[in-house]
């Protein structure tokens, strides 16, 4: 039996997004990976994923975050490590005087203008060599979030699972809050708009989904918008579903 959490040191978030129910039958477990931050990894954690199948590493962080806490995969001989990074151009500030809901404004920002991105991370997941892939950001919320409701969408996991997956994150990284918010207070940044960056709510999702049926009518149009063929969109649901 496979579980959803998956304790590796140095991480939080590490998630499996196998097990979900779809028309076709579920979603295959030890495929497709998200998480928070792997930077803390020790060797040993880093060689533990490697034996879980960890061959294709996707680091959505922007250059600063990535500098930082440098990725222990960048240079993994026998992993596959793209930087794809999904918020760059984004400004947060600039975000949070748009409305009182900082982090839908900014998915819906995220949606509309690094669509380019956005698509480079899907087809990156299709066309990734045989192997578990992850993806990951900083916590494992937002830019991870939005990728993987997107994937789970498209295979047609229920909307209920679909929030709940991102809803979970909030518990798992309570242990990384106080860290967070000790590198902004250092960096001079205001913590108190970033504690609003740290919530999780799963009515943010479900206005997010809204947004998306408005703007796009499904899910499926969204990803045909932005540049997805058929056959990479065949390669990622062979990807996740298991028959």
């Amino acid at each position: 039996m496979h579980t959803r959490l998956i304790p590796v040191p140095g991480t939080f978030n590490i998630r499996d997004l196998g097990g979900y129910a779809t028309p076709e039958g579920h979603t295959r477990w030890r495929s497709i990976l998200r998480a928070d931050g792997l930077h803390r990894m020790t060797a040993e954690g880093v060689a533990e994923l490697h034996a879980l199948g960890v061959r294709t590493v996707i680091d959505l962080r922007r250059g600063h975050e990535l500098e930082a806490g440098p990725n222990p995969f960048r240079d993994h001989a026998a992993v596959d490590y793209r930087h794809i990074p999904l918020f760059d151009e984004l400004d947060l500030v600039e975000v949070a005087r748009q409305g009182p809901n900082v982090l839908l404004t900014l998915y819906r920002r995220a949606l509309a203008e690094r669509q380019a991105a956005i698509r480079d991370v899907l087809v990156a997941i299709a066309e990734a060599p045989e192997g578990v892939v992850l993806f990951h950001c900083t916590a494992g919320k937002d830019r991870t979030g939005i990728i993987a409701a997107l994937l789970l969408a498209h295979v047609g996991v229920a909307r209920a699972d679909i929030v709940a997956d991102y809803a979970a994150t909030k518990a798992q990284i309570a242990p990384l809050r106080d860290d967070l918010v000790k590198r902004v207070a250092a960096r001079g940044d205001d913590v108190a708009a970033f504690l609003t960056l740290l919530e999780c709510e799963p009515e943010t999702m479900e206005a997010w989904l809204d947004h998306l049926a408005e703007q796009h009518r499904d899910v499926a149009g969204y990803l045909a918008g932005i540049g997805l063929d058929a056959a990479v969109l065949a390669r990622l649901r062979a990807r996740l579903v298991a028959g």
